[in-house]
């Protein structure tokens, strides 16, 4: 049995709920168009840079991740990268203060809308931290900054502040 991704999930039912809206008016080429356009990925791309430890500033990137979700819906692909001070945020036992509540809606936006969160394993390294260290939802690339340069590689528009 395979694995269905939220953001497949949630193709899929955008693309069931159109078929339903649409029903035998929309022409073969049309149907076929945004089936292709889904099998594409969505239209929008979107990867974050989270590196300093504050509150306000973790907030403020899930913040902004939250509103990106609620504008494009099932139409953005949407990674958070974190390196340096950040990383604490992906930390079973963060080593500075995280609020539980930043650690939920991480978990949260990856389960239920396919936000990847992404920790650096050179920052990891760093602290003597290894994948049983992190949250189950972040994913360990050897080097946080090339993580970030890869997914502009692939269209995404980079997002830091």
């Amino acid at each position: 049995m395979s694995k269905t991704t939220p953001l497949a999930r949630r193709q899929l039912l955008g693309a069931v709920a159109a078929a339903a809206t649409a029903g035998a008016v929309l022409p073969v080429s049309a149907a076929t168009g945004k089936a292709q356009a889904a099998a594409d990925g969505p239209a929008h791309k979107i990867v974050y840079q989270l590196n300093r430890p504050e509150h306000e500033y973790q907030e403020a990137i899930l913040n902004s991740v939250g509103a990106v979700l609620k504008k494009y819906v099932d139409d953005v692909a949407i990674a958070v990268v974190a390196w340096g001070p950040g990383i604490h945020l992906l930390a079973k036992k963060p080593l500075r203060p995280v609020a539980p509540l930043l650690q939920q809606r991480v978990r949260s936006m990856s389960e239920s809308y396919g936000v990847e969160f992404v920790a650096c394993g050179n920052t990891m390294h760093s602290l003597n931290w290894s994948q049983p260290d992190m949250l189950d939802v972040a994913r360990i690339e050897e080097v946080g900054a090339a993580a970030l340069m890869e997914y502009q590689e692939k269209g995404y528009a980079y997002i830091a502040w």
